[in-house]
């Protein structure tokens, strides 16, 4: 008589371990725009302006800062 072969646990391929990811929390968003952050960009502006070979003054390049940084392109 010819008997059933079972499946023990040492014939078993051992079960790939768990991954375990750790919870990273989301970036917190700045939800004001720091005077720092606006010099940055006015400067960045300014140097912009310059190699183009447009003209402008500070005021302008700052206003202009301010309403990109608000809009969120930085």
């Amino acid at each position: 008589m010819a008997t059933k072969k079972t499946i023990t646990s040492k014939t078993r391929k051992p079960a790939a371990p768990k991954k375990t990811t750790t919870a990273r929390k989301p970036a917190a968003k700045k939800t004001s725009i720091s005077e720092e952050d606006i010099r940055r960009k006015a400067e960045e502006i300014y140097y912009e302006r310059v190699a183009r070979g447009d003209h402008g003054s500070p005021e302008e390049d700052w206003v202009q800062a301010e309403k990109l940084l608000k809009a969120g392109k930085k």
